[in-house]
């Protein structure tokens, strides 16, 4: 079946975690809530979320807002490295500190990225099937939701670096036949009272 219908897709970094990362605080709990609230009515199909507890527990908190939506675990929606340049990709003038600053993420999270990277291009963007539009929510990590934004701007493939989103943060990507894809939304935290909107972001972005 030919791809003839909108797919809407609703991307949100978990809510804030815990210094071991292993569970969400109070306030990362409150923006999982809170962003659930605001999905109400949005006719979701569903929800993926990648394995880590942050956003596990993340999606649950959100789920808890919508009932009936199913809910789904995806490798692909995981944290990791979606793409690491060579220097010749970089701009001259901030290759090193890039570069630097990938090399100091695990292996792992580097090696098996760009092809996870390519598995949720394709689970999760382009046009669906059929002619009823798709609504559906990814709730996952800074990286990857840089890359599908990098992805959908037709941007260099280095340029998810800079790309950053706050906790809770939601950003909407549309996919129509025939066109370009949409940037709807970009990091929103409109759900989010002042004192829940800036954690996940370093010092220096707080604005």
């Amino acid at each position: 079946m030919t791809a003839t219908a909108a797919r809407y897709l609703y991307l949100a970094r978990h809510g804030e975690a815990s210094p071991d990362e292993s569970e969400l605080t109070d306030r990362g709990r409150r923006q999982a809530a809170l962003l659930g609230a605001r999905l109400r009515g949005t006719p979701l199909a569903e929800i993926s979320h990648g394995p880590l507890p942050r956003a596990a527990q993340t999606a649950s908190l959100i789920s808890d807002q919508l009932p009936g939506v199913p809910v789904t675990l995806s490798e692909a929606a995981g944290d990791y490295v979606p793409h690491v340049p060579t220097r010749d990709e970089l701009p001259q003038d901030s290759a090193t500190i890039l570069l630097d600053r990938l090399a100091a993420f695990p292996a792992d999270e580097r090696e098996r990225g760009p092809a996870l990277a390519r598995a949720a291009l394709d689970r999760f963007t382009g046009p669906v099937e059929g002619d009823t539009p798709r609504h559906e929510l990814v709730v996952t990590h800074n990286f990857l939701i840089g890359w599908l934004v990098r992805a959908a701007l037709d941007a260099p493939a280095w340029r998810w670096l800079g790309l950053n989103h706050t906790n809770a943060g939601l950003t909407v990507i549309r996919y129509a036949p025939g066109r370009p894809a949409s940037l709807l939304l970009y990091n929103d935290t409109g759900h989010l009272p002042p004192e829940l909107r800036w954690t996940g972001l370093p010092p220096e972005l707080h604005v």
